[in-house]
C-alpha cells in the first residue's frame, strides 16, 4: 500500500531503493519439553555452523574495510562458537533436562556471562562476557529462524530503516550500497544525521513510525531535502522522486564550480569555510567540497571503531594522515568526546540518570579513570603536529579551572617529548569548544587564556533551552535562531575579538542557510560544517554584503523577541 510519511530533513539528496530493516528482531521463545534430544542437538549444530559462516564473512569484510587489528574482535567470537566445553554443556543440558535448544543455550550462556561479569577485577574476562552475549544473540537468531541485521554486510542498493542509528552503526554504512536512511527518532543535530551528511547519504529522521510501517523488501522513495518518504510508491511517484534527484544533482553541479573559489562576500570580506570530519577517510569529501580548513576532527571515532583503547602509535598515524592531507591548511582536532550517547564497550562508565549532563568528554579526561587515555592522545597529537597546521580543542569545558588543568597536562606532555628529542610544532593553538552556557557567559575571561573559541551549537542550544535535542516532544525548543542563543554567540565572538583571538563554529548551525547571514553579521571568523554544506554556503555568502548582514544581526539581537521573528527578518533580507 502506498503511504507517505513526513520527517525531519537531515541530509540532502533523493533516492529510491528497497528497504533494509536495521531493527533488532524478537528473540523471545517458549521453553519446551522435547522427546528427540538428538534432533535438538542437530538444530544447535546447524545454528552454530550458520553463525560461524556468517561471522567469518563479517570478519573478512572488517579486515578489508577497517584493518586486520579491528577485525580481531570477531576472532574472539569465532572462538566462542567453537568452544567444546561450552557447547558440550549446552548439549548435556538438552539431553539431561529434555528441553529445546533455545532454552539450553540461554541457560548455559547466562551462567557463563554472569560468571565472567562478576570478575570485576579482570577486564579481559569481562570482555569475554560481552563476546558470549553477542554470539548467543546470533546463534539464537538462527535457531528461531529470524534475521539479525548487520549494516556492514549490506551488498546491494537499499534504504536503511531503523528506530535510530548509533554512531557505530552509521560508521559501518557503505554509501555505494546505502542510498538513504530513515529513522523513527532523531533530529538534524543527532549524530546519525551528522554522519549522514559527512557520508553524503540522504537521510530523514524523526518520522516517529517508519519501523512500524515498513516491511523488509518494501520499496522506499526518500527525499532528504524536504523530509518526505513514500512507502511502495507508484511508478509515477517514483519517477517524480528520480526527477527531484536529477534537479538536486544539477544544483550540486553548479555549486561544484565554486570548489576552488575563495569564500568572499559581495563586498570582498573573506570568511573561512571548514569541514567537520570523523576519520581520515573523510578527507576525500573535504577536498571534493573545497574546504579551506578542518574545523572539527571528532577523534572519538578512533575509540569507537577500535576493540580496545587505540594506542599512541595508532592515533599518531591517524592524526598525521589528516594533517599531511591538509597541507598548510588548519586542522582543529577535538580531544576525546566520549560519554553521553557515545559509549565504549571497553571503558566501564557508571550508569547515570542524565549522561549528557554527567561524566563525559573533558570530565573523563581530567579524572583518574581517563588521565592515561588523555595523555596518550596528547602525545600522539603533539608528535603529529610536525606534519601540518595543528590546533587542539578541549570539549565540554565549564570552568577556567578545567581548561587550566587540561592545558597543564598538554604542557607536561609537550615538555617530555621535547626532552626526548621528538620534533613538536611551536605554532600549535590550544582552544576550547563553547557548548556550555557557563563558558559562553564567561567568554571574556576564557579569551585571555585560550587561543580560539569554536562554538558547538548542537549542545549549547539544548543546554540553554533545557531541551534534549533527541526528544521529539520538546523539539520545538531546539531553536538555533532564538535571540537568547544569538546573544550568547555574539558574546563569545566579541570576547574573542577583544583579545585578538578568532572565533569559529563547529555545530550544525554553521552550515544552516538561515543562520549563516546572522553569523556573518555578528563577525564569526570560521564556519565549520559537514563538507557537503560548504559549496552551497559559499554560494550564499557570495551574494551577501557584510554591512547589510551586520544590520540584520543588530536587528535580530535587539528588536526580535522570538525565533519566528528572527526567521521572518532573515527572509526579508535574504531573498
Amino acid at each position: 500500500m502506498v503511504e507517505m510519511l513526513k520527517g525531519i530533513a537531515a541530509s540532502d539528496g533523493v533516492a529510491v531503493a528497497k528497504a533494509y530493516l536495521l531493527v533488532q528482531p524478537d528473540l523471545s521463545f517458549q521453553k519446551q519439553t522435547i522427546e528427540d534430544a538428538a534432533a535438538e542437538e542437530s538444530r544447535l549444530d546447524d545454528a552454530l555452523a550458520a553463525s560461524s559462516s556468517e561471522l567469518q564473512k563479517i570478519r573478512d569484510k572488517a579486515a578489508t574495510s577497517l584493518g586486520e587489528e579491528e577485525a580481531q574482535v570477531f576472532d574472539a567470537h569465532l572462538m566462542v562458537l567453537s568452544d567444546p566445553e561450552m557447547i558440550g554443556q549446552i548439549k548435556t543440558h538438552i539431553q539431561d533436562n529434555k528441553v529445546n535448544a533455545e532454552s539450553a543455550l540461554k541457560e548455559v550462556t547466562d551462567m557463563y556471562i554472569g560468571m565472567f561479569e562478576a570478575m570485576d577485577d579482570n577486564a579481559y574476562m569481562q570482555e569475554r562476557a560481552a563476546d558470549i552475549r553477542d554470539v548467543t544473540k546470533r546463534v539464537m537468531a538462527h535457531l528461531l529462524g529470524v534475521k539479525l541485521p548487520n549494516p556492514s554486510m549490506i551488498d546491494e542498493e537499499v534504504v536503511v530503516v531503523a528506530h535510530d542509528l548509533t554512531p557505530s552503526d552509521t560508521a559501518q554504512l557503505d554509501k555505494n550500497f546505502v542510498k538513504a536512511f530513515v529513522t523513527d527518532i532523531g533530529g538534524r543535530t543527532s549524530h546519525s544525521a551528522i554522519m549522514a551528511r559527512s557520508l553524503e547519504i540522504p537521510a530523514i529522521v524523526g518520522t516517529m513510525e517508519i519501523t512500524s510501517k515498513v516491511k523488509e523488501g518494501d520499496i522506499l522513495a526518500v527525499n532528504g531535502i524536504v523530509g518526505e518518504t513514500i512507502i511502495n510508491p507508484t511508478d509515477e511517484q517514483a519517477a517524480e522522486f528520480v526527477k527531484a534527484g536529477e534537479a538536486f544533482a544539477a544544483q550540486k553541479a553548479e555549486w561544484d564550480k565554486l570548489k576552488d573559489a575563495e569564500t568572499v562576500t559581495a563586498d570582498g570580506k573573506h570568511f573561512e569555510l571548514a569541514a567537520n570530519i570523523g576519520t581520515p577517510k573523510d578527507l576525500t569529501g573535504v577536498h571534493n567540497n573545497g574546504a579551506e580548513a578542518i574545523g572539527l576532527y571528532r577523534t572519538e571515532f578512533l575509540y569507537m571503531d577500535s576493540p580496545d583503547f587505540p594506542t599512541e602509535e595508532d592515533q599518531f598515524k591517524a592524526y598525521k594522515a589528516v594533517l599531511e592531507g591538509m597541507g598548510e591548511k588548519p586542522v582543529v582536532v577535538r580531544t576525546m568526546d566520549i560519554g553521553g550517547d557515545k559509549e565504549l564497550p571497553y571503558l566501564k562508565l557508571p550508569h547515570e540518570m542524565n549522561p549528557f549532563l554527567g561524566y563525559r568528554a573533558l570530565r573523563i579526561s581530567l579524572s583518574e579513570l581517563g588521565e592515561d587515555m588523555f595523555r596518550t592522545q596528547l602525545r600522539a597529537l603533539l608528535r603529529a603536529s610536525a606534519y601540518g597546521n595543528l590546533r587542539i580543542m578541549f570539549p565540554m569545558v565549564a570552568t577556567l579551572k578545567e581548561f587550566r588543568a587540561a592545558k597543564k597536562m598538554y604542557e607536561e606532555e609537550r615538555e617530555k617529548l621535547v626532552n626526548e628529542g621528538v620534533e613538536v610544532s611551536d605554532t600549535i593553538q590550544v582552544g576550547i569548544m563553547i557548548e556550555i552556557p557557563a563558558a559562553a557567559v564567561l567568554a571574556d575571561k576564557f579569551a585571555k587564556e585560550v587561543d580560539f573559541f569554536s562554538v558547538g551549537t548542537n549542545d549549547l542550544i539544548q543546554y540553554t533551552m533545557a531541551a534534549d535535542r533527541m526528544n521529539e516532544r520538546v523539539s520545538y525548543l531546539y531553536q538555533p535562531y532564538n535571540p537568547s542563543i544569538l546573544r550568547l554567540i555574539k558574546n563569545v565572538i566579541d570576547a574573542a575579538h577583544a583579545e585578538g583571538k578568532w572565533a569559529g563554529m563547529c555545530g550544525e548551525m554553521a552550515g544552516d542557510q538561515t543562520a549563516v547571514p546572522l553569523l556573518m553579521g555578528m563577525g564569526l571568523d570560521e564556519f565549520s560544517m559537514s563538507a557537503t554544506s560548504i559549496l552551497k554556503t559559499r554560494s550564499l555568502m557570495k551574494r551577501l554584503t557584510t554591512s547589510e548582514m551586520a544590520e540584520l544581526a543588530d536587528k535580530a539581537l535587539n528588536d526580535c523577541d522570538t525565533m519566528e521573528e528572527v526567521v521572518e527578518l532573515v527572509e526579508s533580507y535574504v531573498k
